[in-house]
């Protein structure tokens, strides 16, 4: 099991170093020491590959947080392979042609020390089985998404996309982080592979419903699912690899995998089935919808992927109907859903990410992405448009590409639902292959529009930036190489079925047994059935409807694009923004006093209140210590003290007066045979009043402060309130027996720690780490005080030579 977490750690250790690499062998293209990463764990996760398909798993803990049953826990099977094996082998395909795709005066040692961090992060999300660690990686993926989504930092459009992108998918991993933390409230435990054989004992837990919710928000968000769809095309302002890489094949997918790695626990209930199944059919209408009225070739794929990530989604809700029956020969047909969820999910990693590469590739060579100043370029740019050709008609559901295999299995799906007897679906199974059926025809009327207006017709050069030319080879190879890989699973899918597909089933249904059954054979002809005529109908309606799109194509004008969700969603930004710059400015007034003021009466209010609803004050004086003459004597030198600073004249009385204070305290300790805490007072204190006595110079001249009556009343109730509120805090906590004293844990600090001064013992043992950060946090600060000494000195140097 080394290699798979070594699968996780090796591309943080490689980011780690980029930046010394980089000054070190500037002669190099960063491109190909970075190459190697991807290449070799690819390597590494397919050797797994003939024993993962002979049933096999593979687990490791490290311990990190036992106490909190939060451990470092690795798991590969067939489910988390297939997504490990999509994250590295395309993430070599993006590297290579980011090599030849971006400028060598680009900041390249931060975009592949970003996308080495997301690669990372993708790798420990899909391999990590205890859900604490699986939901760090998963924000990880977040941030170093924003990083690389922003790298052109210099465009507006750069930093919004960034920002939405941001904002929509940590929302939802917060959510998702609540469910987690509700699913370790029901079965005790963070790990995934025990809290699947629990489902029977919490499917009625009160809790299971808001988790199962709350976690599909996470899946949601992070898929880009309506109507949290908006950030993805955004999210295009990304440089084309970033888009091919993060958009196609790895970060929109972790979503879907929490879908299916899932479906086990939540999978029995049927609101996750109408929530999967409807939010997926949703996505896929409303993706295809808005893809047909792109100019923007980027835009297009955009909401393509929306559309295919809602088809996906989708069919992982549709499988989950097998789970109501258990495993049966009846069942087994429902299964099948699911399993084009993950043939498709393959599929649409290869021809989507080879038609993000050609875009990138048109808009690199031409200057232009839009589609009204392209065509022609068929005899042009011939590699160019036969990549382009195979990734949309495998898109559009065509033979003889791998798109449409898994196509024919979904409308397969959408037909067989119509025949369980759950869930009501004999009244509304209806409603699946009809959107099915819609969302193809128009996804067949976009992979039109990407073939005829960007390659076919008349070239147009006069509105293109650069000549027309093909692209280096460079350039050409990974896309190439994708779309060999669309012809090639649409002849030999059953590789593929086998070996990886079949045990990615077992996963998601382990009570049904043999996986064998739950795989099915995969053939491009079925005969003249419901499925063929569905794809007849796609055709002939969508070029139909591709000839005539002048005509109709005015349908978007209706919509009026203030009650778009992306007015909304900037409607709501812009408000946010505005009501928390009222309520920050309403308190953030710049006086010290205020701001105590806050602090003071909230903790007036949640003590003082909490004291009083508790219950909780009692005093018995009973077991205290009789008062000294010197303690009395001590606390009336303070009391005066106290009150001869609020009537002082000027800094320097107040200031003494302030060290009386400080110095009676030290005293008191002293008294009581701490002369260690006596000692740590004085050096305080003294400290303290030089640091006040050196302040002086720098301060304006002493004024009078003008204060009302009424404020001088306020300052005077807030501040005998605190004093009150920590008199009764302290004598109830002498007297409040509720739960065992803590003191034990150091009373042998001795013999634990090896310490014969307890409270030095605790500072440097029993909260060592504490300790170790303050002096961490001083060291900082001393830090950040040194060089802005150093600054101001250069600077000041510099404008006296000046």
């Amino acid at each position: 099991m080394f290699s798979v977490n070594f699968a996780i750690i090796l591309p943080f250790i490689v980011a780690a170093i980029i930046p010394i690499f980089y000054r070190n062998f500037k002669k190099i293209h960063i491109g190909w020491f970075v190459l190697l990463v991807p290449t070799i764990l690819f390597a590494m996760l397919a050797s797994y590959i003939p024993s993962i398909a002979s049933g096999k798993t593979y687990s490791h803990t490290y311990s990190w947080i036992p106490s909190l049953d939060i451990n470092f826990t690795t798991y590969l099977d067939g489910l988390s392979i297939i997504l490990g094996l999509l994250i590295t082998g395309v993430g070599s395909l993006v590297i290579l042609y980011s090599i030849f795709y971006l400028s060598t005066k680009e900041s390249l040692h931060h975009f592949y020390c970003y996308l080495l961090l997301f690669m990372g992060a993708m790798l420990g999300v899909v391999f990590s089985d205890n859900l604490m660690v699986l939901y760090v990686f998963w924000e990880l993926t977040s941030v170093s998404s924003f990083l690389l989504i922003a790298f052109w930092s210099h465009r507006n459009a750069s930093r919004r996309g960034a920002q939405k992108a941001m904002l929509i998918t940590v929302s939802g991993g917060i959510a998702m982080l609540v469910g987690f933390i509700m699913l370790h409230t029901m079965t005790g435990t963070f790990s995934i592979r025990e809290i699947i054989p629990m489902v029977l004992e919490i499917t009625n837990h009160h809790l299971f419903v808001p988790a199962m919710i709350l976690i599909l928000l996470g899946a949601f968000t992070k898929s880009a699912q309506f109507p949290f769809h908006i950030w993805l095309p955004d999210a295009m302002e990304a440089p084309t690899p970033v888009s091919a890489y993060l958009h196609s094949a790895t970060m929109v997918k972790a979503g879907i995998y929490l879908v299916a790695r899932f479906t086990p626990i939540f999978g029995v209930d049927q609101i996750w089935f109408w929530t999967v199944s409807i939010v997926g059919m949703i996505t896929m209408f409303w993706g295809s919808f808005n893809a047909v009225k792109q100019t923007d070739l980027k835009a297009l794929l955009a909401f393509s992927t929306v559309s295919q990530l809602g088809l996906i989604m989708s069919l992982l809700g549709l499988g989950s109907v097998a789970l109501q029956y258990g495993y049966s020969e009846d069942s087994v047909i429902y299964t099948q859903a699911t399993f084009a969820a993950l043939f498709h999910m393959i599929n649409h990693s290869t021809f989507k990410g080879a038609l993000f590469m050609v875009v990138g590739i048109l808009d690199h060579e031409l200057g232009t992405r839009d589609i009204r100043r392209l065509g022609g370029l068929m005899t042009l740019m011939p590699i160019t448009f036969t990549v382009g050709t195979i990734g949309s008609l495998s898109m559009a559901g065509l033979p003889p590409f791998n798109g449409f295999l898994s196509k024919e299995m979904f409308f397969t799906a959408t037909v067989y639902i119509m025949e369980a007897d759950v869930f009501s679906l004999q009244n509304w199974g209806i409603i699946f292959p009809v959107i099915a059926w819609i969302g193809s025809v128009l996804t067949f009327v976009y992979c039109m529009i990407f073939i005829f207006k960007t390659f076919l017709g008349d070239a147009q050069p006069e509105k293109l930036d650069k000549p027309i030319h093909e692209a280096p080879i460079g350039m050409l190879i990974s896309p190439i190489i994708l779309s060999v890989f669309v012809v090639g699973i649409f002849f030999f899918p059953n590789i593929l079925g086998n070996y990886i597909l079949k045990p990615a089933m077992a996963s998601i249904y382990p009570t049904f047994g043999d996986p064998e059954k739950l795989t099915p054979s995969i053939y491009a002809w079925h005969g003249f059935n419901t499925e063929l005529q569905m794809t007849v109908g796609v055709i002939v309606v969508g070029f139909l409807l591709f000839k005539i799109l002048k005509y109709w194509r005015p349908i978007y004008s209706i919509l009026p694009q203030k009650y778009s969700f992306n007015a909304l969603y900037t409607n709501f930004l812009n408000f946010s923004e505005k009501q928390s710059t009222v309520t920050t400015k309403s308190y953030m007034t710049g006086y010290l006093r205020d701001y105590l003021l806050y602090i003071y009466i909230f903790f007036i209010v949640t003590v003082g209140g909490y004291l009083i609803i508790s219950g909780a004050f009692s005093v018995d004086t009973t077991p205290s210590a009789k008062f000294s003459a010197y303690e009395i004597i001590l606390v009336i030198i303070m009391v005066i003290a106290s009150l001869a600073m609020l009537r002082a004249k000027s800094r320097i009385t107040a200031t003494l007066l302030n060290g009386v204070l400080g110095y009676t305290v030290a005293i008191f300790f002293v008294i009581f045979r701490a002369p260690d805490l006596a000692l740590t007072q004085l050096v305080v204190e003294s400290v303290t009043t030089a640091l006040f006595l050196l302040a002086f110079s720098h301060l304006p001249d002493w004024k009078k402060e003008k204060v009302s009556l009424k404020t001088k009343n306020m300052n005077a109730i807030i501040s005998i309130g605190v004093g009150l509120v920590v008199v009764l805090v302290g004598l109830s906590v002498l007297n409040y027996d509720q739960f065992e004293r803590i003191s034990y844990l150091f009373e042998d600090a001795y013999n634990l720690a090896g310490g014969t001064n307890i409270v030095n013992a605790i500072l440097g043992d029993f909260r060592g780490f504490d300790t170790m950060l303050e002096v961490v946090v001083l060291f900082i600060a001393g830090l950040g005080v040194y060089t802005m000494i150093k600054l101001r000195a250069k600077k000041e140097d510099t404008d006296s030579e000046n």
